[in-house]
């Protein structure tokens, strides 16, 4: 017979109040609540403490949690949120404590070396990305379940599931080179794999069972004031958005609804302007917008605030380009149901203290009246595959090259790069093809190339010169297919 899932066990304890029930889901998860909470406080008792007040919030929420919700997900988010109430103001200390604590437990091998870097700096990273992406880093590293389980836990299939994990390391990488630790995908994975759970101290599931399900009769003054300041914190999270929205509204006393709304359209913002300007990006106050667009020319970009908030600011584009990025999907060729997003062109700005994606997200609904989602869907590809491996062309970028990735197109049937990875011609292939190119080269190099083809102006369409040029020259062949990726499906907003 197969153990009850924990929503079985949630249901149980909410439907008929069943200690077993809920002491099961302690046990279960508190090795998970406990570890994150020790990576950020760096003290053991704190880590207690904080992990009995996820429970008893756990507990309090019981009848409220959706089946929809991956439970390890929202409790490590929750453990997160009340280790940054607990530890408010004392980010610093925090920080040195935790780092110490670190290196005085951890071996000195390469896999320790890399998790005593990204430990201190793992649940700032994963605060930051979206909740599907942290889900399933959640799943496959820190409860490791294989890609088949975490693609059943999110409702994906398992393609679906390693693509999002693949992402989320990506993501995670991103974050964590910006802060000085530079790692590979797999490093990464493997340092959080073995490191980012440990057993919980003796007796604290059963400390827990007893704070929890005593609805706080058996806990402390400071447990509760944390729990208290916790809901609070989620509470703000979750209506940030509307927040704000309600006090741009009340900048004009005594205005209609309608009547802001027109003033807010035409009015010109000091972030509407031609160029992307991080600079412009992070003096912005609390907004989110689209607007019809004040410039000519777009672009479009992302910036991080001091305090390594993702923010997002674009201008003169479409509407499907805003949309790809509200969405994190970088993949133009890719979006099924374009035809459902209006013309002409936008000013989108998003600059939140956190969860800025999320927020553009309900903007383009309420803007654009339509919502999109990843779907796996069969299309036809080109498969980008070595034919020949020595081929001239494709030249590894030497040490002396490496001061900085860089591409360019110096005139019609005339494109090169330098320092970059095969991905980066992939992705201009399959713009310039209007076709999805999946790379199966298995290449992790940098490359310096240079790819000249038969095109006598801009604007021509030489599918079959390209393709042959790059044969010929990178040894590299594009062979066309059918299977399932994953799109971007547009849809009408209800």
């Amino acid at each position: 017979m197969s153990e009850p899932d924990d929503h079985d066990l949630l249901a149980r304890y909410a439907r008929e109040n069943s200690e077993t029930a809920f002491a099961a889901l302690a046990e279960r998860h508190v090795n998970l609540v406990y570890s994150v909470a020790l990576r950020s406080t760096g003290n053991a008792h704190a880590a207690e403490e904080v992990s009995q007040a996820v429970f008893f919030i756990l507990a309090d929420k019981a009848e409220k949690l959706s089946r929809r919700v991956v439970l390890s997900g929202w409790l490590y988010q929750t453990t997160r949120l009340t280790a940054a109430n607990f530890l408010r103001g004392e980010i610093r200390r925090q920080k040195r404590e935790q780092e110490a604590f670190m290196q005085s437990t951890l071996s000195e091998s390469a896999e320790d070396l890399a998790w005593q870097k990204i430990a201190p700096l793992l649940d700032d990273a994963l605060g930051k990305l979206g909740e599907r992406d942290r889900n399933a880093i959640v799943l496959r590293f820190f409860e490791n379940k294989n890609l088949r389980e975490v693609g059943l836990a999110t409702g994906v299939s398992e393609d679906a599931a390693k693509m999002r994990v693949n992402r989320a390391l990506e993501k995670l990488r991103k974050i964590f080179g910006k802060r000085g630790a530079t790692f590979s995908i797999a490093a990464i994975a493997g340092a959080v794999s073995a490191n980012s759970v440990h057993a919980a101290p003796a007796g604290l599931a059963k400390t827990i069972f007893v704070v929890a399900v005593a609805k706080g009769a058996a806990a402390g003054g400071s447990t509760l004031a944390l729990v208290k300041g916790t809901l609070k914190l989620m509470a703000w999270t979750k209506a940030k958005t509307t927040a704000v929205t309600s006090a741009v509204m009340l900048l004009v006393a005594g205005a209609t609804t309608v009547a802001v709304k027109e003033y807010q359209e035409h009015r010109t913002y000091p972030w509407q302007i031609e160029g992307n300007d991080s600079r412009v990006l992070e003096r912005q106050p609390p907004e989110v917008r689209i607007l019809p667009s004040k410039v000519k020319y777009a672009s479009w970009g992302t910036t991080w605030d001091k305090n390594g908030n993702l923010k997002l600011m674009g201008t003169g584009v479409s509407a499907e380009t805003t949309v790809l990025n509200a969405y994190d999907f970088p993949y133009s060729v890719r979006v099924i149901g374009r035809d459902r997003l209006p013309g002409g062109k936008y000013d989108y700005i998003a600059c939140l203290p956190a969860n800025n994606e999320e927020a553009l997200q309900k903007e383009v609904k309420e803007k654009f009246r339509a919502t999109a989602k990843r779907e796996m869907q069969a299309q036809d590809v080109l498969l980008f595959k070595i034919q020949n491996p020595n081929a001239s062309g494709l030249k590894r970028s030497s040490a002396a090259s490496q001061s900085g990735r860089n591409t360019r197109e110096d005139g019609p049937g005339f494109w090169s790069c330098k320092n970059s990875p095969v991905s980066t011609l992939a992705a201009y292939l399959e713009n310039h093809l209007a076709i999805p190119v999946i790379d199966q080269t298995g290449l992790t190099d940098n490359f310096d190339i240079s790819l000249k083809w038969k095109q006598l102006k801009w604007g021509e369409n030489k599918p079959d010169e390209l393709k042959r040029a790059v044969l010929d020259q990178l040894g590299l062949e594009l062979v066309p297919t059918n299977m399932p990726i994953e799109m971007l499906v547009v849809e009408k907003a209800k």
